[in-house]
């Protein structure tokens, strides 16, 4: 009887995280980015930007491309999970200069961050001591 109790609020538990694990999965993140970026050393070109899961089975390796462009990189990501739902589906962007660099994706509604590593250009800038800060621009998840 006892563990009766625990069961409902743990499967909820588990389904409630399986459904934001599943987000980027089953979505696409869609944004008009009004500047070149990097993600994993490869260069992106201002325009449309579409931020898709690269593969059902994992969800942590994200494809960034700009369609209209032809060009595209993947990256693996890291969740990290906030206090609160985010407000707005939102790409976060960190500035060194005229460089930006994506470096993490926020869901509506959800509790989870996907966070991109930085890479070797982004590390350099920081290691040069160059300032950094952050643009954030709203984003669709289709």
């Amino acid at each position: 009887m006892k563990s009766a109790k625990w069961m409902l609020p743990v499967t909820l538990l588990v389904l409630s995280g399986l459904m934001v694990a599943q987000s980027l999965t089953n979505s696409t993140v869609v944004a008009q980015v009004p500047f070149d970026f990097m993600v994993n050393n490869k260069i992106i070109p201002a325009g449309e930007c579409v931020v898709g899961s690269a593969g059902y089975m994992n969800e942590h390796v994200l494809t960034i491309r700009n369609f209209d462009a032809r060009k595209g990189a993947l990256s693996q990501s890291a969740r990290a999970e906030t206090a609160k739902p985010a407000a707005s589906t939102v790409l976060v962007f960190k500035r060194y200069g005229d460089s930006y660099f994506l470096s993490s994706i926020r869901l509506e509604g959800s509790n989870w961050t996907y966070q991109l590593p930085e890479n070797r250009a982004e590390a350099e800038l920081r290691a040069q001591n160059v300032t950094a800060s952050e643009r954030t621009l709203l984003a669709s998840l289709k």
